[in-house]
C-alpha cells in the first residue's frame, strides 16, 4: 500500500466507528443476495440476529486502525482462519467477499468506484485476505498431513445419542466410510452441517469436542437452544436435538487453537454451562495420561437440572485426588445439597474463592458466554495470574475483548 493510500483507510475509522455496522450489514445482504449458495457456509442465525455485522464492523475497524502495522492483529486472525478452514472457506471466496465489500463502500456512501478511497480499501482488503489465505493454506496443510484428518466435509452418524442434562445432549460421532479418525488436540472443535427445514438450506455450527482423541468415534455435547421470549431457537441445535441414531451429517476435522498446551503443568478449568465441554476434553485428556500434575475444576451452572456431566466429574475426582473441584449454582433447586452437589450459591465470584484454586504457577482455561469471560479474566488478573498465563475460547462469531 503506498502513503497515501493508508492515509486514505485512516481516514474511514470515524466512518466505521459511526456506521460500520450498517456498511456490513449492507454488505452481508448484497452478498448473500447475489451469491446465495454462500448461505450454506455462513450462520444465517447470527444473519438473523446481527450478530455477524457486529462482528465483521469491528474486525474492520480493527482493521483499518491498525493498517500501519496488520501482525497485531495476527492472534484475531489465526483463531478466525480456523474458523475458516472448519467451513472449508478457500482463496476463491476472497474474492466475492472483497467485490461485494469495494461495492457495499461505493453504495452506502455514495462514491464512485473510481474513487481513490475505494483504490485504498481494495489495496487494505488484498493485503488482509493474503494474510488471511496464507494461514489458512498452513492449516490446510498441517491436516493434510495428519493422519486420519480430512479437508471439506465427510459424512458421519449419529451412533449414539446421551442425554447429559436437561438441555445438553451427547452425540457419538461415527464416520461412513469407517476410516481412521486424527489424534486431535483436546479443546478443539468441529463444523457440523445439517439440512434446516425451516430454511431449506444446510447450515454450520461449531461445537467443541467434549472428549479426548477417541480410536473410531468424535463427540460433542450440544445445548438444545430453545425460543426464550424474543430470542429465537437455535436452528441447528434444535435440528440436531431432533436427528434419530443413525441419522448422517456432515463433519469438518477437528481445528481450533485453543487446546490443552501442557499436561505436565498445574492446570485450571473455569467455564460457564455448556462451556464445559473443551474443559471435559481437556480434564479427560488428562485422565489418559494418569492425571500427572494437580488439576482443578471450576464450574458455574443455573442447578442442577443443567449441570450436565456431574457424575463424571465426581467419579474422576474420587479416582484422583489431585483433582480439586468448585461448583456454582446460580438458582439451586431445593434437592440441591450444599457441599455435596454445589459449593456456592449465586454466580460464581473468583474473588472469594479459596487461593488454592487459584494458583499463581498455573495454566488457566476459561470458556463460556462472553459476559461471563470478560469477568473471569478480570478477576483471574486481580488475583495476581500472569495474563500469558489465561487461555479462552469464547461462544459465538469470534473472540471475546476480555481488557
Amino acid at each position: 500500500m503506498t502513503p497515501q493510500q493508508i492515509d486514505l483507510v485512516k481516514a474511514t475509522v470515524p466512518v466505521l466507528r459511526e456506521n460500520g455496522v450498517a456498511l456490513t450489514g449492507y454488505f452481508y445482504q448484497r452478498m448473500l443476495g447475489n451469491h446465495p449458495e454462500l448461505k450454506e457456509t455462513f450462520n444465517m442465525g447470527h444473519q438473523r440476529s446481527g450478530a455477524q455485522a457486529q462482528a465483521l464492523a469491528g474486525a474492520v475497524l480493527a482493521y483499518a486502525e491498525n493498517i500501519e502495522d496488520p501482525s497485531v492483529l495476527l492472534p484475531v486472525v489465526e483463531l478466525i482462519a480456523h474458523k475458516h478452514v472448519s467451513l472449508n472457506i478457500q482463496s476463491p471466496d476472497y474474492n466475492i467477499v472483497g467485490d461485494n465489500l469495494l461495492h457495499s463502500i461505493s453504495e452506502v456512501l455514495n462514491i464512485s468506484m473510481e474513487d481513490p478511497l475505494i483504490a485504498a480499501w481494495a489495496a487494505a482488503y488484498g493485503q488482509l485476505a493474503d494474510l488471511f489465505i496464507n494461514t489458512e493454506q498452513a492449516i490446510y496443510a498441517q491436516h493434510l498431513h495428519t493422519k486420519g484428518s480430512w479437508l471439506g466435509w465427510r459424512n458421519f452418524k449419529i451412533a449414539e445419542k446421551v442425554m447429559e442434562s436437561e438441555e445438553i445432549t451427547s452425540f457419538y460421532l461415527k464416520p461412513v466410510d469407517g476410516e481412521a479418525l486424527p489424534q486431535y488436540q483436546a479443546g478443539q472443535y468441529i463444523s457440523v452441517r445439517v439440512f434446516v427445514e425451516e430454511l431449506g438450506l444446510k447450515q454450520p455450527r461449531q461445537y467443541s469436542l467434549s472428549t479426548s482423541p477417541q480410536a473410531d468415534y468424535l463427540r460433542i455435547s450440544v445445548k438444545r437452544e430453545d425460543q426464550k421470549g424474543e430470542l429465537a431457537g437455535g436452528w441447528v441445535s434444535s435440528t440436531l436435538h431432533g436427528l434419530a441414531e443413525g441419522s448422517e451429517i456432515e463433519v469438518s476435522a477437528p481445528t481450533g487453537n485453543f487446546h490443552l498446551i501442557d499436561s505436565n503443568k498445574l492446570n485450571v478449568f473455569i467455564s460457564a454451562g455448556v462451556g464445559l465441554t473443551p474443559m471435559i476434553a481437556m480434564l479427560n485428556q488428562l485422565i489418559t495420561l494418569d492425571m500427572p500434575q494437580p488439576a482443578n475444576f471450576i464450574h458455574a451452572c443455573r442447578s442442577s437440572q443443567v449441570h450436565a456431566m456431574k457424575q463424571h466429574i465426581q467419579e474422576t475426582r474420587a479416582k484422583y485426588p489431585q483433582l480439586s473441584t468448585f461448583t456454582a449454582y446460580e438458582f439451586p433447586h431445593e434437592g440441591d445439597i450444599p457441599g455435596q452437589d454445589y459449593d456456592v450459591a449465586g454466580r460464581l465470584d473468583l474473588s472469594t474463592i479459596d487461593t488454592a484454586l487459584l494458583p499463581a504457577n498455573a495454566d488457566y482455561y476459561l470458556c463460556g458466554p462472553a459476559a461471563f469471560m470478560t469477568q473471569q479474566h478480570k478477576a483471574l488478573v486481580a488475583r495476581g495470574i500472569p495474563a500469558e498465563n489465561i487461555h479462552s475460547e469464547a461462544f459465538g462469531t469470534g473472540g471475546v475483548k476480555l481488557s
